[in-house]
């Protein structure tokens, strides 16, 4: 069984509980976890997207795909990794040379995003759960209908709010994003095969320039110790 719902969240999302949709993922999840499947990440790191970055606190979207299919490395917030893991993934190093690229930031030592999650980065995935060992895996299993309705509850906002959409799995979200105070970046995936495409693509000081046009505190994209 799924954990409940952060507290900030839940007045947002409890309708989605209900749908038919969301019993069928819940099921699917323990009947993975009943025939010996390993799930990823933990059950309580599901939700750490919404922990981490209440709805009122949202001024960033970071979509990405599904987690980390390696054991130790999904803890619930896209593209991060714990703190002890090494090497770094791939798409993970790649954002670290854009970021040392486009605003002089050295990369960090370890692959935690934590430090943006605190400042309103919401780092979503749009599937929240991976078989260890197979890459979407639990894709058209309901997640995606849970996750459009986070991006519907975002869109809402009364503030700006500036969506980073990476590769074309994400940009297909582009389409719920309708309030017209948002702002919408979009540029290759980071991974190893599309690398060549997102550097140079300058999308952290762009998305700092749209915050402070509508009068928000800019992101530190510096990634600190959590």
């Amino acid at each position: 069984m799924l954990p409940p719902l952060p507290p900030k969240w839940e007045p947002l999302l409890r309708g989605e509980l209900e749908q038919p949709y969301f019993r069928g993922l819940d099921g699917f999840l323990a009947a993975e976890r009943s025939a010996g499947k390993v799930v990823l990440p933990a059950l309580g790191d599901v939700f750490h997207a919404l922990q981490a970055t209440p709805p009122d606190a949202v001024k960033v979207v970071l979509l990405g795909q599904d987690p980390y299919p390696t054991p130790g490395h999904a803890h619930g917030l896209c593209f991060s990794v714990r703190p002890e893991v090494r090497p770094l993934p791939g798409s993970l190093r790649n954002i670290y040379k854009e970021l040392r690229d486009d605003l002089g930031i050295p990369p960090a030592a370890h692959g935690c995003l934590e430090s943006w999650a605190r400042q309103g980065v919401l780092l979503l995935n749009t599937v929240l759960t991976v078989r260890a060992g197979e890459a979407n895996s639990h894709r058209k299993r309901g997640w995606e209908s849970f996750t459009d309705a986070i991006l519907d509850r975002v869109d809402a906002l009364p503030h700006r709010v500036v969506f980073l959409l990476w590769g074309r799995p994400a940009q297909a979200k582009r389409i719920r994003i309708r309030n017209p105070h948002h702002r919408v970046i979009e540029c290759a995936h980071p991974s190893p095969l599309s690398a060549r495409l997102f550097l140079g693509c300058r999308c952290f000081s762009a998305t700092n320039r749209l915050l402070e046009e509508a009068g928000a505190v800019p992101v530190d994209w510096r990634v600190v110790v959590p």
